[in-house]
């Protein structure tokens, strides 16, 4: 292929404004169109892929956005490494709207989505025992110090089907089994990721406490508008991290990523 990129990231134009000498190209997968085009600029030397996860108008809801494609255009440019930042919610006091964390462990409480790129007839079983990267998770959150952001290093995001936000019973059940976040995209993305033998970090970054706090009227339950607000104004510290955690990203990953498929077969 004439385009080729060796880091990808899920983020809408907010990420690469910035960067000068950017271009846009259009890739097809066998599982249809991706989310939109893919941007591709230069940082630090390195080649990087941008793709807006909702569309650029934002007009893919997190079920209806076509996963399997997304990661099949990346991996079409042959991307090795995914940065996938994200806004979340806080389901527990001590993680604030305004931090990072960067997860390590999640839930799915979604359904229907096309998960899997294996529907037969070979037979595979993807382990997700330790589903995100730890090179890159290291990274990220070594990162995260270095600027002075608040970082939470490893925590478990349960992943709603959305559109909707949670109800209060729902988001009391995830916060007592000790989960520290909730979205609604990082399913089946980041198993999508492994299949196809790529590492994969999340970043997410906290901007409300889902449904409030308990105790806490002051606290309203979280709006699309104040999500929007908090994301906003916190891109900068985000888009910074991003490129600083590019400069700084090996050549080659120790930890394994590219071989978990290996493992996966009978």
């Amino acid at each position: 292929m004439k385009h080729q990129a060796e880091i990808g990231v899920f983020g809408g134009s907010g990420f690469y404004s910035f960067l000068e000498g950017t271009y846009e190209i259009k890739v097809d997968t066998p599982y249809g169109a991706p989310s939109d085009k893919i941007v591709l600029a230069e940082i630090a030397g390195k080649k990087v892929a941008f793709l807006p996860r909702h569309g650029k108008e934002h007009q893919y809801p997190p079920h209806m956005i076509n996963y399997r494609a997304n990661l099949w255009a990346m991996k079409e440019l042959q991307v090795k490494r995914i940065i996938a930042p994200c806004a979340a919610g806080s389901l527990q006091p001590h993680v604030k709207p305004g931090d990072f964390v960067i997860c390590d462990q999640f839930v799915d409480r979604t359904s229907g989505r096309k998960d899997t790129f294996y529907d037969g007839p070979v037979t595979t079983h993807i382990s997700t025992a330790d589903p995100y990267c730890p090179e890159l998770r290291k990274l990220a959150a070594d990162t995260c110090a270095k600027l002075g952001l608040r970082v939470h290093p490893r925590g478990t995001v349960v992943v709603v089907q959305g559109p909707r936000f949670s109800t209060r019973a729902e988001s009391r059940w995830f916060s007592s089994m000790g989960w520290e976040v909730i979205n609604m995209t990082q399913y089946p993305e980041v198993v999508l990721a492994r299949e196809l033998g790529m590492c994969y970090v999340n970043i997410s970054l906290i901007t409300d406490y889902d449904v409030g706090l308990e105790g806490r009227p002051d606290i309203a339950p979280v709006s699309h508008g104040e999500v929007i607000k908090v994301f906003q104004a916190n891109l900068e510290k985000l888009r910074t991290l991003l490129v600083e955690m590019i400069r700084d990203i090996p050549e080659k990953c120790s930890a394994g990523c590219e071989h978990h498929l290996e493992a996966a077969r009978l």
